[in-house]
């Protein structure tokens, strides 16, 4: 594995912001190899190098995560006997482990994060860590005039269903009929996007998932395609869950 500074090293496994881990570092309590290293800067192999903070040992990552373009007509699970899923667009010898991080319907497509950290899965999928999860959406029907006031104050749902804030940009009818919308939530109910949209007078035709806290759908990426994050993406991702729950 490439070598790194030890202070971006260490906010990555979520030893806090990288500027706490500098502090950490400056203040001598954190070890490689057994000796004291003050030197944020300090390039070390977390695959070799035996990282300590306050004395204890630096877990070496061994998880893996994935991005996908998740097509329409595959279902978020890990395994259905009659139905493709999206860990079935991967070779077998991937597949392993890896769990899809919250769920998109069979006709949803975009952004679907895998891996087999469910740690990080469950961190990013709880409403209590606020990661924003962002969504374009093309609408039929005549939405509601306060529909973004209705969507920021927490709508009501049919069923009585109250969801959390979340944001709602209203673009311009396109030449077909359909309005462009994008809507931001940090919570992941049933058919959540779909239902909060028909609450509000519309219906979704075509919904695409954008981002997920600070990870966005990689535009080279075609629909069915998967890449690994870098660990620029994955530090980022461990940041946006830090702190209490």
């Amino acid at each position: 594995m490439a070598r790194e500074r030890l202070d971006k090293m260490l906010a990555g496994r979520g030893a806090g912001t990288r500027r706490e881990a500098a502090a950490r570092i400056r203040a001598g309590l954190v070890t490689v190899n057994g000796a004291p290293c003050r030197d944020p800067a300090c390039k070390v192999d977390p695959d070799s190098d035996q990282i300590c903070v306050d004395g204890i040992a630096l877990r070496t990552r061994r998880e893996r995560y994935f991005m996908m373009n998740k097509p329409a007509g595959v279902i978020s699970a890990t395994e259905d006997a009659k139905q493709q899923t999206v860990l079935s667009l991967l070779p077998e010898a991937e597949r392993c482990g890896l769990a899809p991080v919250g769920r998109l319907d069979k006709d949803t497509v975009g952004l679907m994060l895998l891996t087999d950290d469910g740690a990080l899965n469950h961190a990013l999928t709880s409403p209590r860590r606020h990661v924003d999860k962002q969504y374009r959406a093309l609408v039929s029907g005549h939405l509601d005039a306060e529909a973004p006031a209705r969507f920021a104050a927490g709508l009501k749902l049919a069923d009585g269903t109250v969801c959390r804030p979340a944001g709602l940009t209203i673009g311009e009818c396109r030449e077909d009929g359909l309005t462009e919308v994008l809507v931001t939530l940090q919570e992941g109910r049933y058919h959540q996007v779909k239902r909060m949209i028909a609450a509000v007078g519309g219906h979704v035709e075509v919904l695409e998932r954008l981002s997920m806290g600070p990870l966005r759908l990689d535009g080279k990426l075609a629909r069915g395609q998967y890449r690994a994050l870098t660990e620029d993406e994955i530090s980022e991702l461990f940041r946006a869950v830090s702190g209490p729950e």
